[in-house]
C-alpha cells in the first residue's frame, strides 16, 4: 500500500502543517504587542500604587524629682610595717577583725562589709656603697581596706566615730548616694510622658499639624551622682563624730516617644 495522498508524500504533509503552524504563532506574537503598545497609547490611566512615609516628630520628656540620699559608704584601712613578715600580717587581720566586729556590733550587716583592697610587699630600701646606689630588702609592708555600706545616713556621724576609734590608720567617707532609685523613677513615667506630649504638641503646632496617635515609647534613666564629705580621716583619738550632712540627689526620668503628625 502506499503513503501517497493527492499527489504528496506523508512527510510532505507533515512537513508543511508545521511550517503553517510556525506562521501563525509570528502571526499572533505580532498582533498580541501591537495591542500592548495601542493599548499603552490609547486606553485610560488608572493611576498608580504609592506608599507615603507616615510623617511624625520625635522629642524626650524629663521629670526630675529632689530626694533624699539612701546610702553612706565609708572605707576603713589598716597598714601595718614590721621586719617580719608575718607579726605584720597579723597585726593587720587583728585590726580589721576588730573593725568588722565593731561595725557589726553597730548594726551593718555582713552583706554590707566588703573587702576593698589588700597589699603584702616588701620595700626596697637603698644606700649607696663605693659611691654608688644599691638596693637591698627592707621592712615588710601589708595593708588591708574594707568597704562599709551604710543604710541608716542618719547615722554617718556616729559610725564616723566608731571608725575613727577602731583602730584604722585610714577612713574615707561617708559617701552619700543611692542604693535603688527604680521606684522612684517608676513613679515619674507619667511625668514624662507627660512633658514628652507637651513638647510634641508645640512642635505640631508651629508645624500647622495636629498631633496623632503614639508610634514610640523608649525608656532613658539618669544615675543620681554620689556626694563625698571632703577628705578622710586617721585612725585613733577620741572625741565626738565629726557632723555630716547626709544631703539631697535628683533623681531623672527621661522618655523618647515618637508621634504621628496629622
Amino acid at each position: 500500500m502506499t503513503d501517497t495522498l493527492v499527489g504528496y508524500t506523508y512527510k510532505e504533509l507533515l512537513s508543511m502543517e508545521q511550517k503553517s503552524l510556525g506562521v501563525s504563532l509570528i502571526i499572533c506574537t505580532v498582533i498580541f504587542s501591537a495591542l500592548i503598545v495601542a493599548g499603552a497609547l490609547f486606553l485610560p490611566s488608572w493611576g498608580k500604587l504609592q506608599v507615603n512615609p507616615i510623617q511624625s516628630v520625635t522629642v524626650v520628656g524629663e521629670a526630675k524629682l529632689q530626694t533624699k540620699t539612701q546610702i553612706a559608704v565609708f572605707s576603713a584601712g589598716v597598714s601595718a610595717y614590721n621586719d617580719d613578715k608575718q607579726a605584720a600580717v597579723d597585726e593587720v587581720n587583728r585590726k580589721v577583725a576588730a573593725i568588722v566586729e565593731a561595725v557589726k556590733q553597730f548594726g551593718v550587716l555582713p552583706a554590707d562589709l566588703q573587702t576593698q583592697n589588700m597589699s603584702i610587699y616588701q620595700n626596697q630600701e637603698s644606700y649607696y656603697e663605693d659611691g654608688r646606689q644599691k638596693f637591698r630588702p627592707g621592712q615588710w609592708n601589708v595593708g588591708n581596706t574594707i568597704s562599709i555600706k551604710l543604710r541608716n545616713v542618719d547615722q554617718a556621724s556616729t559610725l564616723s566615730n566608731i571608725l575613727s576609734k577602731s583602730g584604722a590608720t585610714n577612713v574615707n567617707g561617708p559617701q552619700f548616694t543611692f542604693d535603688d532609685t527604680s521606684d522612684v523613677a517608676n513613679g515619674l513615667m507619667a511625668d514624662a510622658l507627660k512633658n514628652a506630649g507637651d513638647k510634641a504638641a508645640k512642635v505640631a503646632a508651629a508645624s500647622n499639624r495636629k498631633l496623632g496617635k503614639v508610634i514610640s515609647v523608649t525608656e532613658g534613666y539618669t544615675p543620681a551622682p554620689m556626694y563625698m564629705m571632703g577628705g578622710g580621716f586617721g585612725g585613733g583619738g577620741g572625741g565626738g563624730g565629726a557632723p555630716v550632712e547626709t544631703g539631697s540627689g535628683t533623681v531623672t526620668k527621661t522618655v523618647t516617644v515618637t508621634y504621628e503628625l496629622e
